[in-house]
């Protein structure tokens, strides 16, 4: 009986050893398995490195090539931009210090040559799209102009910070401060049209209702009720109930409801201090807070409110003011192509 006894606790024992012998192994295995892996993991970043250094000193020629072609393709996305330098612009010309810059490159380092006149090309790039985009702010303005608006109001919007946030990240990390100049002054002309932009698209630019029905204008005229001098703060659209009232630009719907005189009224709010207005009407076909589109349905033309006849009352506002909504509607068209031009669309 003792002899069984010990022969099953050396049994129990070897169990024992091979087992621990064989987890060790097996831990050692896994351990060798990993610091493998993570040194040729090592090793391959040390390698793409090395090849990225080993290819600007081997072969800066192919870089430079290679630099070039990108560049390229950025000019040939953009178009063609304007070199000249007109009076009264304010954009930097840095083509003959350029000029000089690449001769002393040439001169002390040859194999930079053609880094130093990508260079120059990425500077004009930079000064030709600044230049584009002050002239597309200036025909942007120009436009605005013609219809009464305050392209000064509309860009103080370009400096309101009261509603931003998050982390800072640099326009450029270059430590040549002329560049970094270059590429704000950029940002600057391009934040600036971007605001024009914006007060474009939200002019009105569609009849609200068929121009031919135009029944009273704006100003001055003989009230309809009592024949007394009165002030008329919009164009009247003579129509049939029913007919459809559109959207003359995008914009988000700010009231629908009954308003003293109106009757039932719609008003769109298209941003910077303009609001369309759109009275008696006979239907409402939208609602509040939407956010509608130019030409988009909203209502139906009626003889609600203070109305001789179905038509529909139609009024800009800026600030709260009325101001005359012929010059926007009959120039409609010139208005659009103005706004394209300023956004810089292209064929």
């Amino acid at each position: 009986m003792r002899v069984q006894v010990w022969a099953a606790s050396a049994v129990a024992l070897f169990l024992a050893v091979w087992l621990g012998t064989m987890a060790v192994m097996t831990v050692n295995s896994h351990l060798a398995s990993r610091d493998r892996l993570s040194l040729l993991a090592r090793e391959a970043k040390v390698t793409s490195a090395e090849t990225r250094v080993s290819a600007y000193k081997d072969d800066i020629t192919g870089v430079s090539a290679e630099l070039r072609r990108r560049q390229d393709a950025i000019e040939k996305m953009v178009g063609s931009l304007p070199q000249d330098v007109m009076a009264g612009e304010t954009v930097s010309d840095s083509s003959s210090e350029a000029a000089k810059t690449i001769d002393k490159v040439s001169a002390v380092f040859p194999e930079a040559a053609a880094l130093a006149r990508l260079e120059a090309r990425q500077l004009a790039f930079v000064e030709g799209l600044t230049r584009l985009a002050d002239r597309r702010a200036k025909e942007a303005e120009l436009a605005m102009r013609k219809v009464g608006l305050d392209p000064a109001y509309l860009l103080s919007s370009v400096d309101d910070k009261s509603a931003m946030g998050g982390p800072f990240i640099a326009f450029t990390s270059s430590t040549d401060s002329a560049l970094d100049q270059r590429f704000q002054r950029l940002a600057v002309s391009l934040a600036r049209l971007s605001a024009l932009q914006r007060g474009l698209t939200s002019m009105p630019q569609v009849m609200p209702a068929d121009l031919a029905g135009i029944s009273s204008g704006f100003g001055y005229r003989s009230d309809p009720f009592n024949g007394s001098a009165a002030f008329h703060a919009g164009l009247d659209f003579k129509g049939p109930i029913g007919a459809p009232i559109h959207a003359a630009a995008k914009g988000k719907v700010s009231f629908v409801g009954q308003r003293q005189g109106y009757g039932n009224c719609v008003e769109v709010d298209h941003g910077n201090g303009m609001v369309t207005r759109y009275a008696h009407m006979s239907a409402f076909r939208t609602t509040l807070g939407k956010d509608v589109l130019a030409g988009e349905v909203i209502g139906a033309i009626g003889n609600t409110g203070r109305s001789t006849g179905p038509h529909l009352h139609f009024e800009v506002r800026i600030n709260d003011s009325a101001v005359n909504p012929r010059p926007f509607l009959e120039g409609s068209n010139r208005v659009q192509k103005q706004a394209v031009s300023a956004i810089g669309t292209r064929n």
